[in-house]
Parts: structure tokens; sequence; C-alpha cells
């Protein structure tokens, strides 16, 4: 199948495995073929009164025969499958590394459901194709001719009758397999859902407990569930039409073999011995031959996974570093030329002409409502897009021409969308600096006022936060965040909303500490709220996406615009 073909590079890399396994398949079937003619020898030679030594050693032939097919199957058994293992591992982290690579872009138009489904379910399917699939289909293969080859000796023209229901079962299985095809794709399409749906519902449990939707969301499952299974049956239906057909088509050569060798023993052209080997050269192919159907299941249905793995395999992240971008060490000098943004999974304009110069250390507050466009200035500053119209420049060089990993490490960015890993909160700020010893740490965790709190931890540091955060609170985990993004210890600092679910006094002592801590640094605030305690080099007020107001804290109370009416209402509030 053409979709398998991508996995050539694969076969190349474990060339040796394959090849090992395929020769111990073709040795371990030339010990079978061989014990039909010890049979045959023994029962012609019963028939002329041969002595019982000769017929002893006939035996010990068959069992040396036996031990030997047996020692060579286990090492085909340890070389094929082994080499499939090897197959799913590399496979498993080729698309790893690819998820990895994909811009935002990508993961905001896939399920993370089907993500883990392809890498998981789909990858397991192929290997059974790069493992048992070919094992079965090589041992049938190899059987059949030694078995054919063995039968055209004794009678070519019995032989053609016992091997003629063949061609049927040939067009019985590509009838078949075209079938099974169509089917495991729908299947596979249809379980990338039900793990969304199950995925989506273990993530917002809280949320369905709260709206009390337990009856609801099971609805949900049951039916999406109860879809899969009527899927599952009907390819399962389809797949059984194979396992009888195998039978018929072995019983019909058997009954030939029968009837029409019978008449030729008696009309002397063959004897009893060549009939007792045909009936077993037949048995021997009973299950090679029956395991077409399986073989061939097995390989549309890795043909259909690996067709949805390779959709992803190659897709091609937009955002990336072309060729000949340079590292450059980060200053804190930013820019946006004309900007404009239009997010391409919905089309709605974020940004409009948008024009900002920052100098290094400059601190900058960019506020509006909901929507207006704050988080996307820092992802574009992030390169997680690239502007519709305009530039972006960073030390006065385009973003483009920048290396895009080396960039990223040096801008720390708390985003809005707050995400912890089930893991340590040691080892949730530290995510944000490998390297970083424990005194930084510490450090950090101070500024972002959760110290304290961190203490009254029975295991301090080292206390298990859960599935993303689940046992903090929102704003501990939007602290947690802050400290994470304050250890890269960058000289540009992105704050998207970090401290909305903080409370107010808490707010002004870790702004108090932040002051001091970004001095030296360029700091980029995104809020909908008026930081009181700091004084901006340059205020920016959007709305819709365009720049309604700019300037200093005096300059806009003096415009009495909307930053002056916001800040009005926060103070008298306070």
């Amino acid at each position: 199948m053409k979709n398998l073909r991508s996995l050539k590079k694969y076969f190349l890399r474990y060339k040796w495995y394959l090849i090992s396994g395929l020769i111990f398949i073709a040795i371990s079937n030339l010990f079978a073929v061989y014990a039909p003619v010890i049979v045959r020898n023994v029962i012609d030679s019963v028939q002329h009164k041969v002595n019982l030594q000769q017929i002893f050693w006939y035996g010990i032939m068959l069992l040396a025969f036996a031990l030997l097919r047996g020692v060579f199957m286990f090492l085909m058994r340890q070389t094929i499958i082994v080499m499939s293992r090897h197959i799913e591992y590399a496979q498993k982290n080729e698309i790893y590394a690819h998820y990895q690579q994909l811009d935002i872009k990508f993961f905001k138009q896939h399920f993370t459901g089907d993500l883990m489904n392809r890498i998981s379910e789909d990858v397991s399917r192929v290997r059974m194709y790069t493992g048992p699939s070919i094992m079965y289909f090589t041992n049938m293969l190899v059987l059949t001719i030694m078995s054919i080859w063995g039968m055209l000796r004794v009678n070519p023209l019995l032989t053609c009758y016992v091997i003629a229901p063949l061609p049927f079962l040939a067009i019985s299985i590509y009838w078949v397999n075209k079938i099974i095809f169509n089917k495991s794709s729908k299947i596979q399409a249809q379980l990338s859902v039900l793990t969304s749906g199950a995925q989506e519902s273990y993530s917002g449990i809280r949320v369905i407990k709260s709206f009390v939707q337990e009856e609801k969301m099971m609805a949900f499952f049951e039916q999406n569930s109860e879809a899969y299974r009527k899927s599952a049956i009907n390819l399962s239906l389809t797949e059984a039409f194979y396992f009888p057909s195998m039978n018929l088509f072995i019983g019909l050569s058997m009954l030939t073999t029968v009837l029409i060798g019978g008449k030729y023993a008696i009309n002397g052209t063959i004897t009893m011995g060549n009939i007792a080997e045909f009936v077993m050269y037949i048995n021997m192919l009973m299950f090679p031959i029956s395991s077409i159907g399986m073989v061939a299941s097995m390989t549309q249905r890795a043909g259909a996974s690996q067709k949805r793995i390779d959709e992803f395999l190659n897709t091609q992240p937009e955002i990336t570093s072309k060729p000949g971008a340079e590292k450059h060490t980060v200053t804190g000098s930013v820019s946006f030329s004309n900007v404009s943004f239009t997010y391409p999974h919905t089309g709605i304009t974020a940004i409009k002409n948008f024009n900002l110069d920052v100098k290094p250390g400059q601190k900058i507050a960019v506020m509006g409502k909901t929507g207006s466009g704050k988080s996307t200035i820092a992802h574009l500053l992030l390169r997680m897009y690239d502007p519709t119209n305009g530039s972006v420049l960073l030390d006065n060089k385009k973003l483009v021409d920048i290396d895009l990993q080396d960039m990223r490490r040096q801008i720390g960015y708390t985003p809005q969308d707050v995400f912890l890993f089930s893991d340590t909160i040691y080892n949730n700020i530290k995510f944000g600096k490998a390297d970083a010893d424990e005194t930084t740490i510490k450090k950090v965790a101070k500024i972002a006022s959760l110290d304290k709190e961190i203490a009254q931890q029975a295991k301090g540091y080292e206390t298990l936060i859960g599935e993303r955060g689940v046992m903090l609170s929102g704003g501990q985990k939007q602290r947690l965040v802050l400290a994470r993004a304050l250890l890269k210890n960058s000289k540009i600092l992105l704050l998207d909303d970090c401290l909305s679910a903080v409370d107010t006094q808490t707010e002004k002592n870790i702004l108090s500490q932040l002051k001091d801590y970004v001095e030296d640094k360029t700091v980029f605030v995104m809020t909908h709220r008026v930081f009181t305690t700091w004084d901006f080099d340059k205020i920016i007020v959007l709305d819709h996406g365009a720049i309604a107001e700019q300037g200093t804290h005096d300059e806009l109370m003096a415009l009495d615009g909307t930053y002056a009416q916001l800040y009005r209402h926060q103070t008298s509030l306070e």
C-alpha cells in the first residue's frame, strides 16, 4: 500500500533485523517441508516391510526437524518482532519531536485527543504491520512456495488440482481489503473524537460537576461510544468473512487430494505415501493461508493509521528560523512598524496598523478591554505568529532574521492562560531555566510573594500540585508562572494579565518587589487594570486592535479619555 511507503526509512535503519528474520523464516520452513518427505518414506517403507530400526531413525529425524524448526521460529520472532518495537519507539519519538516543532496555529486547529490518538493507537496499529503482519506474510509466502514445489516434484497435475481454489481466494481477499481500509479509516476518526471528548471531560471535571452536567456529558460520551462500537462490530463482521472462506478453500483442496490422489494411487501413478505427503502439505498451509485475512486486516488498518500519521508529519510549521538566521544577544529594544495581524483560523483582525518604539529598559503598559489585542502583541513579539502586514524588530533586527529558539530563550513570558505541569512546585518554577540553582529559585518565588505559602506546605517546594496545578488557587497559579518567567532573568519580560487573580494587597507587594528586579529590563504589561505603583514610560490603550490613546500617565490624564476614566474609577474603589 502506498500509505506504508513512508516506513521504508525505518526498514532501512533496522535492515539487519529484517534480513536476519527473513533468513530465519526460510530456514524454519525448510525443516518444515522436509517432514512430509520423511512421512512419505515411512509409509512407503512400511508397505515394503522395512525393519523397525529404520522407522526409529525416521522418527528421530522428525523430532530433530521439529526442534530445529522451533529454534529458528524463536529467532524469527526475536528479530522481526523486536524490529517492530524499535520502529514503534522511533516513530513515536519522531511524531512527538514533530509536534514540538509545529506552531500555535496547528494546535488551535486540532484536538488534543486526536494528537494523542495518532501517537498511541495509530502507531500501535502500524507496529502490528511492521512486526506480526510482515512475519506472517513472509512465512506464508515462503512456506507456500516450498510446499507447492514439494508437491510439483511428486505430481504436477495433482498439484494443479489442489491449488486451483487459490485464485478465488486471492479475489475475495482483494475485494474485502478495500472495504476494510475504508471502515478502518472511519473507525480511527471516530476513536479520535471519542478520545478528545474524554480528555476534555477529565480536564473540565470541576466545571461539569459545578453545573451538574454529568448526565449530559455521559450521554454525549455514550453516543460517540455507541457509534464507535457499531463501526467496530461492522468491521469485525467484514473481517469474519475471511476465516470461513479460508476454511472453505482449504477444505476443497483437501477433498481434491483425497479423491483425485486416491484415484492416482489406485492406478499406480503415485504411492499411498504421496497422498499422506500432500495431505501434510495442505495441513501445513492451513494456518499460513488462513492468516491471510488477519494479515490483510492488519495491513489495511496500518495503512489507514499511517495515512493519519503522515498527515501530521507532512504538516510543516509556518513559523521557523529561516536559513541563515543568526543568534543575537537581546538588549531590549523593540519596534512595531505598521503591524497588522489577522488570525488565520478565525479571520479576526486583532491588530490594526500598530506602531511602537521601545528603548532598552523602558516599561510599557498595554491596556484595553477583553479582545482588544493585548495578548496578540505578546504573541507577535514572541513570534508565535508573523504579522499579516508590517514588521516587528528586536534591536533593529527583524524577528524573521533572528534564530527563533535563541530569541525565545531571551524573552520571559507569563501567558494569560496559565499552564502548570503535574509535578512539584520546585520543578514547575525550574522549568523556566533548567540550570537554575535553588537559591535563585527561592529568590524569584519570594518576588512573586509565593515563598510564605510554599513554606506552609508539608513538603515545601517538593509539594506535588496535581494536573494543571489543581491543588493551587488561581492566584497561586499565576504567581508560580510569574516566578517561572522571572527565573529566566531576560532582558525583555512580557506580563500578560499575570496578576488578575491576585488580591489587591498581594498585588502591591509583588509590584513593589518586581519594580526593583526589572529596573534594567524592558517590560510589557498587558492588563485591563491600572498599576498605580509603577511609572510607565508609555501607556498604550487599545480599542479593537487599534491604538486609541498613548502617552505617559500625566499625558493621558490630561487627555481625559478612556485611561483617565479607568484610573479614576479604580482609585476611587481603592
